[in-house]
């Protein structure tokens, strides 16, 4: 028997909250805005497996980092071969040869980078340390809901169908919630497969007296129709941005279709798999093997994205972020294993790029965590706490990261004014 609940789960419409049934769905559709009443959007992007920051943001001034990863370390600057040599920063810091995109981003200011950054629970768990992060309350299990859904300002208008969304078949944890927000694997997906399915149930929404089903179809329906009509649109990026193939590079571009389609989304969330290195995490040159081939997806994605939205970018920030990092010392199979300090990146929104940010500890065997990771001297939550204290504007940062023993003393200033 078909009923209005067989077809909401069964429709591609993926609409999630923590609060009681339909309070989750959005109200209305969103009126475009002009370009001076143009929302703050902060797009979030999870490498989940732990990505190996000592291997992306390279100590190369660093003897230690060399003896620690005789096989696996990235070389030195080198002008004759660039390919497979680190990116010089600051004489010290280099970036590995696989993000080369993302180098004149951060020589024009628009890229900053926070060395080393992560939790300060010290689990090396993925599920606990994604769990941790995503819900913002590090050491805490009992979080329902996620940063990003609480760092939603609340609204005095009728908000967006699509104002936190996530690029993905489920929802993630850093935007469940009471909230409203919506997760899809694509636009195209992102429908209700059967017309004739569609109209009849639109149809007995419409007619119930139950006013919270009536309320819930209605706005179903709507944001169906909305991202119907986006879907009608052609999209073609700008500035000739080509992103690469692969699900990420798809997730971001069309993150930045939703964007320039003016519909109001304030949060959105894309995460890329594949970064836990045991194993042959390099070849035999720097450029070759599995990590420079994710990072060249990464890279040429997030530069993609920039340049499609570059005229854009300042009401628009992005941060990287991945539950912990990898050892200092790399195991026997050319790989790492569990390490705790990593590195996020920021740009757009009136980051202040072309810096490093964080203080540098050392590889020293008396320097590394327990005595095999490099140690964190930031936060993870000092980088998100800015970006929402200030790129969107919600100063209640004890309601967005509960426990959290900081504030704007805390901040790195890689925000401006």
């Amino acid at each position: 028997m078909n009923t209005r609940r067989i077809f909401l789960r069964n429709s591609a419409l993926a609409m999630v909250g923590v609060g009681a049934a339909p309070v989750w769905l959005t109200r209305a559709l969103y009126a475009a805005d002009s370009p001076s009443r143009r929302k703050k959007t902060l797009v979030a992007i999870f490498q989940r497996g732990a990505c190996d920051g000592l291997n992306i943001v390279v100590p190369f001034g660093e003897k230690r980092y060399y003896e620690l990863r005789p096989t696996i370390a990235v070389p030195k600057p080198s002008a004759s071969s660039p390919e497979d040599s680190a990116i010089d920063f600051d004489g010290f810091f280099g970036l590995h040869p696989a993000l080369a995109p993302l180098k004149p981003l951060y020589d024009a200011k628009h890229l900053a980078i926070v060395n080393p950054a992560g939790s300060p629970d010290p689990s090396r768990s993925h599920f606990d340390a994604q769990d941790f992060m995503e819900s913002g309350t590090p050491g805490l299990k009992s979080t329902r809901d996620g940063w990003m859904n609480r760092a939603l300002v609340p609204e005095r208008v009728k908000s967006s169908a699509v104002r936190a969304l996530a690029l993905g078949q489920s929802l993630p944890r850093s935007l469940r919630g009471r909230n409203a927000a919506i997760a899809m694997n694509s636009l195209v997906e992102f429908r209700v497969q059967d017309a004739n399915a569609s109209n009849m149930y639109e149809s007995m929404y419409v007619q119930t007296r139950d006013t919270l089903l009536h309320g819930a179809g209605k706005d179903t329906f709507e944001a169906v129709k909305l991202l119907k009509s986006i879907q009608a649109r052609p999209y073609t990026p700008a500035a000739n941005a080509k992103y690469p193939p692969g699900r990420f590079g798809e997730s971001l571009r069309q993150i930045a279709q939703l964007i320039k389609a003016d519909v109001g989304v304030e949060v959105a969330f894309a995460d890329m798999g594949g970064w836990d290195h045991h194993v042959n995490e390099v070849g035999q040159r720097a450029s070759q093997g599995a990590l420079p081939n994710l990072l060249r997806e990464f890279g040429g994605a997030l530069a993609a994205f920039w340049h499609d939205l570059e005229d854009r970018m300042a009401d628009i920030a992005v941060v990287t972020m991945s539950e912990f990092g990898r050892t200092a010392h790399e195991n026997g199979n050319r790989g790492t294993d569990h390490g705790r300090g990593n590195v996020m990146f920021a740009m757009g929104g009136g980051v202040r790029g072309g810096k490093l940010y964080g203080e540098w500890p050392g590889l020293e065997k008396e320097q590394l965590y327990e005595g095999r990771d490099l140690d964190l001297t930031t936060d993870f939550r000092d980088v998100l706490g800015e970006l929402v204290y200030t790129h969107l504007g919600n100063r209640d940062l004890s309601a967005v990261f509960p426990g959290y023993p900081g504030g704007p003393e805390k901040f790195r200033g890689l925000m401006g004014a």
